[in-house]
């Protein structure tokens, strides 16, 4: 059958290799820019990321007006206003953002702020953004959020203890620099998590209501990479190769999702980390298997088509073959090293019946192919609490 609607989209231009970043400056000036305000975290200064950065930059004839080097694992709505009012004094024309999903996520903020004006909640929603904002590089330093290729942020408010998104088809990055070298440095927890992440937004976006046929090749694909790649880059962090893989993978995902949207263990996740501070890939993690075990029964067959995604031979029923699917994405998870209960994760009992109710409120809940209330996220959260 042809899809009856196809809308995908993807405005940033992707560059990949070993090394790149030392060439930041040469890509950059292609933009028409010449002044750039770097946004990144003091852990990537301290490894010489934010270093190795600028001195590319610098080399292509870039000259470094400011940075902001504050951002937080879980960034939030003061941490950009107070970003966007260093960038407007220094007086930049682009953001180079040098870090994971939170420091991306945090410049696309401020680009809304900067060439919009106004506060960031504003812009809260969707599409509220409706032309070309200024100019915004990223240089991805962990492969899991694709937030280098997305039209959405998803940001903190702190005071009301939750993760809103903003979306917008110009909120993409103009220029994604994907350097694995750039990435030889996360632990092996981050690694596994955050790979973690970038497999959960593969998944649900090939499992999402508004699924694609263009959406569906980037995200079995995705799943293919990740499921190949990630042990490696966990267990061997200091393979180039299994590092640029999962770039790619993590961008796959990325391009996959930013069109389709995801589901319900994304929702559950933003919960848990408005409300917690719970990691966004650790909580993806634990909660992708009783994800998918909640949508069996509405989307068995689509679990069974990333069968060989995983590398599990399709056998029996569909609902088989998906049990299957299920159980690799247990067995990859736990290869990693990573905890399966919510409660390794901080998450307590007696929390998950306001993670349910936050849970059903999230937007990423409207694309799960299973309707979801409250109560039934609640059944999900307690099976790994």
């Amino acid at each position: 059958m042809l899809p009856e609607f196809l809308d995908f989209s993807m405005r940033t231009r992707v560059m990949g290799a070993a090394g790149l970043v030392r060439e930041l400056g040469d890509q950059v000036t292609r933009l028409g820019v010449e002044r750039a305000f770097i946004v990144s975290d003091r852990t990537l200064e301290k490894l010489g990321l934010v270093e190795r950065a600028r001195q590319g930059l610098t080399a292509g004839g870039v000259t470094v007006v400011g940075e902001f080097l504050d951002v937080p694992p879980n960034s939030d709505v003061n941490v950009v206003e107070r970003a966007a009012a260093a960038a407007g004094e220094a007086g930049g024309d682009v953001l180079v953002a040098i870090g994971g999903g939170s420091v991306i996520d945090t410049a696309k903020g401020m680009n809304m702020v900067l060439s919009k004006g106004g506060n960031l909640m504003d812009y809260q929603g969707l599409g509220l953004i409706n032309e070309p904002l200024g100019k915004l590089v990223a240089v991805p330093t962990t492969a899991g959020t694709g937030s280098e290729v997305t039209n959405m942020a998803v940001i903190k408010d702190p005071a009301a203890r939750v993760k809103y998104s903003f979306t917008s088809p110009y909120l993409g990055p103009d220029l994604a620099v994907l350097d694995p070298e750039m990435t030889l440095g996360l632990p092996p927890g981050l690694t596994a998590s955050t790979g973690m992440d970038a497999l959960t937004h593969a998944v649900e976006a090939y499992l999402s209501v508004s699924a694609n046929p263009i959406s569906d090749g980037l995200a079995l694909y995705a799943i293919r990479v990740i499921n190949q790649w990630l042990p490696r880059a966990t267990l061997v962090g200091s393979s180039v190769e299994a590092r640029y893989w999962m770039l790619i993978g993590s961008n796959l995902a990325g391009a996959a999702f930013s069109n389709s949207l995801v589901g319900c263990v994304h929702a559950m996740a933003h919960a848990l980390g408005g409300l917690f501070d719970v990691p966004h890939g650790l909580a993806n993690a634990i909660l992708l298997a009783p994800g998918l075990e909640y949508n069996l029964d509405v989307a068995a067959g689509r679990i069974a088509e990333l069968a060989p995604s995983f590398g599990v031979w399709p056998s029996g029923s569909e609902e088989e073959t998906a049990r299957a699917v299920i159980e690799a994405v247990k067995v990859l998870a736990k290869s990693c090293g990573l905890p399966a209960r919510l409660r390794d994760a901080g998450v307590s009992e007696s929390s998950l019946n306001e993670a349910a109710e936050a849970a059903v409120m999230d937007g990423a809940i409207f694309t799960n192919p299973r309707p979801a209330t409250a109560e039934e996220l609640l059944e999900v959260l307690k099976k790994v609490v």
